[in-house]
């Protein structure tokens, strides 16, 4: 998180607030600072972000359309890095990138165990 502290915006949120919606472009990733949020895909929730955690990613490294829908289940407090801002962490932190890296991977295998059950 140290290595946080020069980049991005620090942005306040109420419970309930949508922070990306499926479909829609988006060029930010975002860090779960406190509070959760949910992740849903169609009505299905697929997951749950809490502290430490982040989304947007997929969206923020090819410029496609965002793949879910997050919502926040309480007040939080959100980390908003830019795309110049996500290259320059992944770029200056190969620690980060890394566990980047192995969390995209828990969650896609996560979705094609349920996409092959």
């Amino acid at each position: 998180m140290k290595r946080l502290s020069h980049l991005g915006t620090r942005v306040p949120v109420r419970a309930g607030q949508r922070l990306t919606t499926a479909g829609n472009r988006g060029a930010e990733v975002l860090i779960v600072l406190s509070g959760t949020a949910t992740c849903l895909v169609g009505e299905s929730e697929k997951a749950r972000f809490g502290p430490g955690d982040f989304f947007g990613e997929v969206a923020t490294l090819d410029g496609g359309p965002r793949t879910a829908t997050v919502v926040a289940r309480t007040d939080m407090d959100v980390l908003v890095l830019n795309r110049f801002e996500f290259e320059t962490l992944v770029k200056s932190s190969p620690d980060v990138a890394h566990r980047m890296l192995k969390e995209m991977a828990h969650r896609l295998r996560r979705a094609n165990a349920v996409a092959v059950a």
